[in-house]
Parts: structure tokens; sequence; C-alpha cells
């Protein structure tokens, strides 16, 4: 598969994420990276954006799309056969469910489905079970988007925070590519 992998600011899951796009180019699937501004260029205590970058490039083995602009003629040139954003944050949710492209990964989401094919969104927020539960709900509602299964990661310090099951990843993107929901276990 042609996959494009994008990366929101859910920081404290990057190497998570990491590990998957390293299962996904070892098994032969070419993957582009796709990081939203903010995933790109901010340094955090789980890693500098310079450390991330680079990794991910040397995984791909390609450029990463981290611009509007960049991001634009993925649709129009068919660039991918699915698109994930994984880790997505609340925010990123909230902009796809109310159609704000005013990201690299939006942008890349809105001309990715211009052509009907499909996004997988991995969960990776603190808010999902309080401000970004309508955004989640909105968008399992729409055509062609499937969601990683996730629950809850912290139920006692973070009793509103959620993470998609990361080892169920891969599946849900060839599920998606065949048109097949995934079972969403809610714990």
């Amino acid at each position: 598969m042609k996959i494009g992998y994008c990366f929101t600011g859910s920081f404290c899951t990057f190497k998570k994420s990491l590990e998957v796009l390293r299962k996904l180019v070892s098994s032969g699937h070419s993957v582009t990276a796709v990081m939203s501004e903010n995933a790109y260029s901010t340094d955090t205590r789980f890693g500098s954006a310079e450390y991330f970058r680079n990794e991910i490039a040397n995984i791909t083995g390609n450029a990463i799309i981290h611009t509007i602009s960049e991001a634009e003629p993925i649709g129009p040139k068919r660039m991918f056969d699915v698109l994930c954003v994984v880790p997505c944050t609340g925010n990123t949710l909230a902009k796809l469910a109310s159609g704000i492209t005013d990201t690299s990964v939006t942008m890349a989401v809105k001309s990715h489905l211009r052509n009907y094919r499909p996004v997988v969104i991995g969960v990776s927020t603190n808010d999902a079970l309080a401000g970004a539960a309508k955004n989640i709900g909105a968008l399992m509602n729409y055509r062609n988007y499937y969601f990683v299964p996730f629950s809850m990661d912290d139920c006692i310090n973070k009793p509103r925070s959620m993470v998609c099951d990361f080892t169920k990843v891969i599946t849900t993107l060839e599920d998606a590519c065949c048109g097949k929901e995934p079972v969403l276990k809610i714990f």
C-alpha cells in the first residue's frame, strides 16, 4: 500500500507511533509522513523535534510533508491508498469534524478524502470523554473515516483521556482499505 502517515501533537505517543511506522515499512509498504506544524517544530520532554523528524525520515526514506502547500496535492495526485492520523489530538479531531483546514494534517485529510479513500484515526487525547467526545462521534458518522480501537489509558489519574491501541493500527489500515469497520471495544 501507499500510506500517508500523519503525526499531530500528542508527543507522549510518538515513540509508539514510530514503532508502527517501522513495521509498515519493514512489511514493504511505501510510507510518507505528514507532520502538523506543531509536531514538526516543537521540542518536548518526550524528545526534540529534530530527533523525531530525523527518525521519521530515516524510517520512511521520504521527505516529510509539513506545510499546507505541500499537503494540498495529496488528493489531486492520488498519492495514497490510505491516510492515517496516528496520533490524532483533540484539536485535530475538532478541526476535522468542523471542516477546518488550517494545518498540513487537516489539509492532507481534506485533500485525500476528495478521492473517497479511507482515513484512519488513532485517537490520543486527554479530553476524549469531554470536549472531544462530540467530535469523535461526528467523525464516526462521516464516510471514509475509520477508527483504531481505543480505550481509557489511565482511568484514575486521567479520567477523560483515551488513546488508541497502537497494536491495532496496521490491522485497521488494512481493513479500512477493504471498507471494513474495526470492532471498537470501550472498556
